[in-house]
This record gives C-alpha cells, sequence and structure tokens, in this order.
C-alpha cells in the first residue's frame, strides 16, 4: 500500500509542530488538541439549519446537536451519527463540517448526542446516553421535518462502535427501525492490539497504539465489562437480522484488521454488507475531507448511500468502492 500524499504531508506537518501527544497529557489538555486537529481537517460548514435540544437522558439532560436542511422537502430520512474520539475525546461540534455536508448531500436531518465521555464517565454512560437519544430522535422525527420509518444510526471510531450497539440494541428490544447501520472505521474490541494491523500500523500514523491503550482502558475500566458486547460488538454471538452495514477502513489504521473481521462476522450471519477500503488513508479520514481529496470523496460516498438507503427498503444495496 502507498499512502495518500495529502496524508503524508499532514503528518509530516504534525510530526513538526511539536504538538503534545494526547496520550501523554491529562484528558481535557487531550481533549482540547484533539478538537483543535479536527477543525483543522474538516470541511467547511455547509449551509444548514444547525440547532441544538436538550432532551431527558438516563442521568440527567443530554444536548442534541440537529443539522437539517434548509429547503422545504416534505419528510426526510433521519441519521442518528456518533462522533468518534475513543469514548474520551471530542465534541458534536467538532464534526459540524462533515455532519453539515452529508445533511445537506444526503438531503437528511443529522443528529448527534453529546453523549458523557470517560473516564469520568466510563462504559455503559456512552452506551445509555446513545440509546436514550436514538429513542427520542424515532419518536419526535416528524417534529423534526424527519420520517421515522427511514432512520440511519452511523458513527466513526467509538462513535462506529455505538452505532454498532444501537444496532443491536434495537434489534433486542424490537425497535427502532433502521434502514442501515455505517461504520467508519469501527472499534468493536474491548483488548485493543489483538489484529496484526495494530502491530502494523500503532506507530507514525493517525492514531496510535499507546493512545487506544489510555483510551481503551478509561472507557472500560472494569474487568467484568471486558466480556460485554456493548463494549466490544464483535462480541456479540449473533450477528444476524441486522440492518445492512456500510463498513469503511483505512490502509493505515491499527483498527482497520478488527472492521474487517466485524465485516466478515456480519456476513457470515447473513447480514448484508458493503466494505468499503481506503488503502491510501489513516484513521479518522472522514474529518479530514478539508484537506484530503480521496476523504472528501469519502464523505460524498456515505452522503451516495444514504440516499440509497432511504430511497430503498431496509434490504438495500450500498455502494462499492
Amino acid at each position: 500500500m502507498t499512502i495518500d500524499i495529502q496524508l503524508r504531508n499532514l503528518l509530516e506537518h504534525a510530526s513538526a509542530s511539536g504538538v503534545p501527544d494526547m496520550a501523554d497529557v491529562p484528558f481535557p489538555v487531550a481533549r482540547e488538541i484533539y478538537s483543535a486537529i479536527l477543525a483543522s481537517g474538516d470541511l467547511p460548514v455547509a449551509d444548514v439549519d444547525i440547532t441544538e435540544r436538550r432532551i431527558d437522558g438516563p442521568d440527567g439532560a443530554l444536548t442534541l446537536r440537529l443539522y437539517r436542511p434548509r429547503t422545504a422537502g416534505g419528510k426526510r430520512g433521519a441519521v442518528f451519527y456518533s462522533h468518534g474520539g475513543g469514548f474520551c475525546l471530542g465534541r458534536p461540534q467538532d464534526y459540524d463540517g462533515v455532519c453539515s455536508t452529508l445533511c445537506l448531500e444526503a438531503d437528511c436531518v443529522v443528529v448527534q448526542c453529546d453523549y458523557r465521555l470517560a473516564p469520568e464517565h466510563p462504559f455503559p454512560a456512552a452506551v445509555d446516553d446513545s440509546w436514550a437519544a436514538l429513542n427520542w430522535l424515532a419518536a419526535h422525527a416528524e417534529s423534526l421535518g424527519a420520517d421515522p420509518a427511514r432512520l440511519i444510526v452511523a458513527g466513526d471510531s467509538a462513535g462506529a462502535n455505538l452505532a454498532a450497539v444501537l444496532a443491536l440494541l434495537a434489534r433486542a428490544q424490537g425497535g427502532p427501525a433502521l434502514r442501515q447501520q455505517t461504520l467508519i472505521y469501527p472499534v468493536v474490541t474491548t483488548v485493543p492490539g489483538q489484529f496484526e494491523s495494530a502491530r502494523r500500523f500503532g506507530e507514525g500514523y493517525t492514531l496510535t497504539n499507546r493512545l487506544i491503550e489510555r483510551i481503551s482502558s478509561a472507557y472500560v475500566n472494569n474487568p467484568r465489562h471486558l466480556d460485554d458486547w456493548r463494549a466490544g460488538p464483535l462480541l456479540a454471538a449473533d450477528l444476524s437480522a441486522l440492518p445492512p452495514a456500510l463498513l469503511m477502513v483505512a490502509g493505515f489504521d491499527p483498527l482497520r484488521d478488527e472492521g474487517i473481521a466485524y465485516a466478515d462476522k456480519l456476513a457470515d450471519a447473513g447480514t448484508q454488507v458493503s466494505l468499503i477500503d481506503y488503502p491510501g488513508l489513516a484513521h479518522g479520514f472522514i474529518s479530514m475531507g478539508g484537506a484530503i481529496t480521496a476523504a472528501r470523496l469519502a464523505v460524498s460516498q456515505v452522503a451516495t448511500a444514504w440516499r440509497l438507503a432511504f430511497a430503498q427498503g431496509t434490504q438495500q444495496e450500498t455502494p462499492a468502492s
């Protein structure tokens, strides 16, 4: 594999910048660094309505960030998108560029939840918050101009973990009905370093094994949760009867192989899967559309997949790479 030249230039610039390693600084500082990194590479904010809504959560109020097209369009599909950041970093507003662009290009409502972060709020806080927010969206979709029968769960990295878990919970609870699960370079295990890609790409790229170890132990801080599929969906015994999955992986990502393993397990269970590989890119590419052409194309590919999912039934085809 050959690394994308624009990505290589970004990595060289980051290496020379002197920014502290997020694995070595307190979490409040790491969060500032992470937000600054996302801001430097994300797409410009698209011309959509961005508002916030407070709802009741499992342990206090939750803030939702809503993205809605400005044009009249009847009831649109809706996407519940969970941001990445290893369950410890990130805010919905850090994803304004990519989420507003997806809202515009897919002509849909996008909703993010400001779920609680570890280590202050370890597992299962993020799952509980996300599940409450998804159910709120399903119940209130029409008030947002969305169709409750056309819902998608999506996310990247830790957010993709949450999206996969929400799909499993929705199946177990008999709803909400979902058209698709969009899993962008997901983390699906509770114990890092099990796959070859972690050994090959865990240093020198956008996500390091040291940071993975730190955030994993902060999120799943109780050994009895290491076998809980809600923390690592690859542990789920049954992956059948789930919504079709669009799963994206990157060539230079320590999480690449576990994403492929999850796609294989879904397919073996009879769940429809479209696996798209971006061999020249690295972890985090969905937030690099403002700096890397291939990442910008990936954002549009997600939007196209959502349009197809909304237009067709629950057994829609998603586009191949």
